[in-house]
C-alpha cells in the first residue's frame, strides 16, 4: 500500500469510530503529532480521537485532494457530523511517513460558513 492510500485509510478508519484499528496498522509507535490541544505523544491524540468518535461522530469523511512529496503526503478532506446543526469543515492532514508507518501528524480545520461570499467554495 502506498502511503498516499495508507493516509486515506487511516482517516476513514479513524475518524469512523475505529482509531484503535488505524493506529495499530498506520501508527508508528514513536509517533509525534502537533494538535494544539492534546499533547503531543501518540497515546493522547489516540484516547482523543476516540473519545471525539463517541461525543461527536462523523457521519463522513471525504478526502477530496491528495498529495505527496516524498515522505510527506497531505489530504483536504470535507468532514460532516450526525449531528445537522454541526458545521461541516475543511480540514487538512499532514503526514510524514517512516517505513511505510505515520512518524508525525499535523492537522488544521476550518469549518464551512453556510453564507460564504466565497463563490469558489472550501473545495
Amino acid at each position: 500500500m502506498t502511503n498516499k492510500k495508507s493516509a486515506v485509510a487511516f482517516l476513514k478508519m479513524a475518524g469512523g469510530g475505529n482509531a484503535s484499528a488505524a493506529y495499530e496498522k498506520f501508527v508508528a509507535p514513536d509517533f509525534i503529532h502537533h494538535n494544539q490541544y492534546f499533547k503531543g505523544d501518540r497515546q493522547s491524540l489516540l484516547l482523543a480521537m476516540e473519545e471525539a468518535s463517541k461525543t461527536h461522530p462523523n457521519k463522513s469523511i471525504d478526502v477530496k485532494f491528495v498529495y505527496q512529496d516524498g515522505d510527506v503526503v497531505i489530504t483536504h478532506s470535507l468532514v460532516t457530523r450526525q449531528d445537522p446543526r454541526t458545521k461541516a469543515i475543511a480540514v487538512v492532514h499532514i503526514f510524514r511517513f517512516k517505513d511505510d508507518l505515520i512518524v508525525e501528524l499535523w492537522d488544521l480545520g476550518q469549518e464551512i460558513a453556510k453564507d460564504s461570499p466565497n463563490e469558489n467554495g472550501p473545495f
